[in-house]
């Protein structure tokens, strides 16, 4: 795979800083040697070890999933499994190595810290470097931390909690997940606790050929509000990176959870997460998201509407350029009465870059007086692109009130040449009718995401995201 010349952008992309930073291990192969390995360097309990070795065993069971974009090509052989910083978690950003805090720097990690979050966290390739959460919130018994800290200082509470809302069985990549899963965050904001600035976790893969398993536990008590964001991105490589993370969320009752990702991978990546909310009676998960980068994507985050009342909201937009494979969307499952969910996705694709939108809506029996909304576009710039819609929608009541909408369609010449007659470029017009297609989406989003992804649609557009 051919890699272009990233800096080529008007803009510099920030995105393909990259470092040699020295590493104290980089471990390859999917064996139950490096699995022990990993275990026995976290310092993990027993019950751990156990779920590692056998996840390790279903995935050498399970196959390749059966839909979606062809894995066939992948070797795993040629992925690091394992690849640790020499430093370790620090609660200081001065205390974090000067070549890794300069990449997160310049992606301006601790400028929102200090402007905008109740606390923040850095993810380098295998281990959390930094993790922070402000005094006040400490107070309230908030707990933020990186997940390895979490099996070690709660482990009654991640053991309650962990592999409940995304078995080990579920899917190979997430038995994969699972027996070499490595960092990542956990939340516990306790009953009635509402924080008024977000969370954030930002998890950069640096190394080539190498995978990264990140691990995020969110539970939001009863009477909770929490909005918490996520940040990825790698450089670009000319070989394949492997992301295999997986979020496991509980809302519990008459909470809050507002969860927003900007997944801006390289090209060379395989991004393969795995997402899933389970909400009680009265809660709300809401998922505000953006899939940029990557060279094939599989994400489908699951909502689980399991109490009386519980709601989802769902906005999503995916832009596909040249050699992209992106295929996204959604599964949601009412299991109870007046029940809602409002689904709201858009995908942009040019050069010959593919989006798919699949979704599965599932209303049982039980979930009577209930509202399921869906609506899908898609814009694409070009004769060579591709976009599909494909929805599997199952009411088992007829007593439930659905719509689903899809829109597909080229981006208009007739447009483009009016703008033209008003002094734009034929590029500039066709980027002033793609931002604006975006808009709806980029409101969604917190204030210094909306920037951050307008960003990322202008490298788009110019090809520079390598």
């Amino acid at each position: 795979m051919a890699k272009k010349d990233v800096f080529s952008s008007s803009q510099e992309n920030i995105y393909d800083t990259k470092t040699n930073h020295p590493t104290l291990q980089k471990e390859y192969g999917f064996t139950e040697e490096i699995v022990k390995k990993i275990s026995k360097d976290k310092e993990e309990p027993d019950w751990v070890l156990e779920i590692r070795l056998k996840a390790l065993k279903k995935f050498y069971e399970l196959e390749d999933p059966s839909w979606g974009p062809d894995l066939s090509f992948f070797d795993l052989s040629q992925i690091a499994t394992y690849v640790k910083p020499v430093s370790g978690e620090v609660r200081k950003w001065e205390d974090v190595p000067e070549e890794i805090r300069n990449v997160f720097d310049k992606l301006g990690i601790p400028d929102a810290e200090k402007e905008a979050l109740a606390g923040s966290g850095a993810q380098f390739d295998s281990q959390i470097v930094y993790h922070n959460l402000t005094e006040e919130f400490q107070k309230k018994g908030v707990i933020y931390t990186s997940f390895d800290e979490g099996i070690r200082k709660y482990p009654d509470l991640v053991k309650k909690y962990f592999t409940k809302a995304v078995p080990i069985f579920d899917h190979k990549y997430i038995a994969l997940h699972y027996a070499f899963f490595s960092g990542g965050s956990f939340v516990y904001i306790p009953k009635g606790a509402r924080l008024d600035r977000p969370l954030q976790s930002y998890f950069r893969l640096n190394a080539p050929g190498a995978g990264q398993f990140e691990h995020t536990l969110i539970i939001v008590d009863e009477g909770a509000e929490l909005q918490f964001i996520e940040g990825c991105s790698a450089p670009g490589y000319n070989e394949l990176n492997l992301h295999a993370g997986c979020v496991e969320l509980f809302v519990l009752k008459n909470a809050y959870l507002r969860f927003s990702t900007i997944e801006n991978w390289s090209k060379n990546m395989l991004n393969l997460n795995t997402k899933k909310c389970f909400v009680e009676e009265g809660g709300k998960i809401e998922w505000i998201m953006g899939s940029f980068g990557s060279k094939i994507s599989m994400l489908y985050p699951l909502s689980v509407l399991n109490g009386v009342g519980a709601k989802c909201e769902f906005t999503n937009i995916s832009f596909a350029g040249a050699g992209q494979n992106l295929d996204t969307g959604l599964k949601i499952i009412h299991n109870a009465p007046l029940t809602s969910s409002l689904v709201h996705s858009k995908s942009i694709s040019k050069d010959g870059g593919i989006c798919t939108f699949r979704s599965h809506a599932l209303v049982r029996k039980n979930a009577k007086n209930s509202q399921l909304s869906l609506s899908c576009e898609s814009l694409m710039l070009d004769s060579e692109s591709r976009s599909d819609t494909i929805p599997v929608n199952t009411l088992e009541t007829e007593n439930v009130t659905f719509s689903h909408e899809a829109k597909i369609g080229k981006i208009s010449d007739q447009t483009i040449y009016y703008l033209m007659t008003r002094g734009l470029s034929e590029e500039e017009a066709k980027g002033l009718i793609v931002r604006g297609f975006a808009e709806p989406i980029a409101k969604a989003f917190p204030v210094e995401y909306a920037v951050e992804m307008n960003r990322l649609i202008d490298l788009e557009l110019e090809g520079s995201i390598g």
